[in-house]
């Protein structure tokens, strides 16, 4: 049995042509970069030549690229880096990733003025309240931070109407773009984000990669002491490799959004039709407007635990919210934040798409058997219909 994979939410299959562009510099271009010697400029060229090519995407000049080890990183070096030089409010919602979420937590444990901007009902952020957290206020606000498209339910944030609503109170707004890169149009002048980070694993390219994109002249505080790599900001000896990578798969995912999203939009109706025929099933942010990638289900009476297992079983791979809670027992803080019972938001699970997703998969999804309601307290309700999968 092969397994029909949708979790591509969590990290996609390498590109084979991303493999060829990084294959030199895993077997032959082995300098270090910051070597000045022949091997060390061949190593470089292939690094800058990757800046070049997330720089166009980006549309920026390349000095205003950073490359990190992920997009946690880069959440973490943007939030810190502006935070250490802007007093006052910072402003995210509950509903963020754990690397943009922890980070404000940290920042409030330490002393800083925290506030989160609530989801409306269908989980998005509104412009508009965030206009009011910002009126409501004496306090300067300092920083936004804010994702494009939620990792777990697809909810789509309209940036471009936040940053300007960030602008007007005199506060820079940071946005992790990482589940809209490849869908969405991630550019600075699209986004009007002072500040967008990236991760390479999310679009066929390499893990242990990503980028902070940044305003020309913006100022960050470094949050690593060593070498003066990357301008001083990501000290350290770069991944040429996953750089290089990373490059390569962000160019071809540029070049294919149109009909990747076509593509995706076609899977992702397919499977949240049959999933929605079934009695007791109910679609997360159904009213939010939503990326096409994610479709996060959930199934009233069971227990999610058993039927990501019982997924699993049967060969199809899903998850129950974002990788990096992998192995939590906690129900997802993304639904909970929505207003979902502990209940039902354990009892949902999250399919994602990608470019190897076909409508044959999503309906053999949508038909794999799912575990008996008999795995839930207080059930005798029979079992899942094989369409809940």
């Amino acid at each position: 049995m092969t397994p029909i994979y949708l979790d591509h939410a969590s990290t996609t299959p390498l590109d084979p042509a991303v493999l060829e562009a990084m294959m030199p510099y895993l077997t032959r271009v082995h300098g270090n970069p910051s070597s000045l010697h022949a091997a060390g400029r061949t190593a470089r060229k292939g690094i800058e030549r990757a800046r070049e090519q997330v720089a166009a995407v980006m549309g920026v000049r390349p000095r205003q690229l950073v490359f990190t080890s992920g997009a946690t990183e880069a959440d973490n070096l943007a939030i810190r880096g502006l935070a250490d030089k802007r007093p006052g409010r910072i402003v995210s919602s509950r509903l963020e990733h754990a690397a943009v979420l922890n980070t404000v937590m940290a920042l409030a444990a330490a002393g800083r003025t925290v506030e989160f901007v609530p989801p409306d009902a269908a989980g998005a952020i509104r412009p508009e309240a965030l206009e009011r957290l910002t009126a409501a206020a004496d306090q300067p606000l300092a920083l936004v931070a804010l994702m494009q498209v939620n990792n777990e339910t697809g909810a789509i944030t309209d940036v471009a109407a936040i940053a300007r609503v960030a602008h007007r109170a005199g506060a820079v707004f940071v946005c992790d773009a990482v589940q809209a890169t490849g869908l969405e149009d991630v550019s600075l002048a699209a986004s009007g984000a002072d500040v967008v980070t990236l991760s390479a694993h999310k679009i066929n390219g390499p893990k242990g990669v990503g980028a902070l994109v940044r305003a020309d002249g913006l100022e960050l505080e470094p949050q690593f002491a060593g070498g003066s790599q990357e301008r001083g900001l990501r000290p350290g000896t770069h991944a040429v490799s996953a750089i290089v990578g990373f490059g390569a798969a962000l160019e071809l995912a540029a070049e294919r959004r149109q009909a990747h999203r076509a593509h995706l939009a076609t899977v992702q109706a397919e499977l949240e039709r049959a999933c929605l025929s079934v009695p007791g099933v109910t679609l997360n942010a159904a009213g939010a407007a939503r990326g096409v990638k994610h479709s996060n289900f959930s199934v009233e009476g069971v227990d999610g635990e058993s039927l990501l297992m019982a997924l699993d079983d049967a060969g199809v791979q899903v998850s129950a919210g974002s990788a990096c809670a992998a192995g939590s027992l906690e129900p997802s803080h993304v639904l909970l934040a929505m207003g979902l019972s502990p209940a039902r938001a354990r009892a949902s699970v999250r399919y994602s798409y990608g470019a190897q997703t076909t409508l044959a998969d999503v309906r053999e999804a949508a038909s794999s058997s799912a575990p008996s309601r008999s795995a839930a307290p207080d059930t005798g309700a029979g079992n899942v219909s094989r369409a809940a999968a």
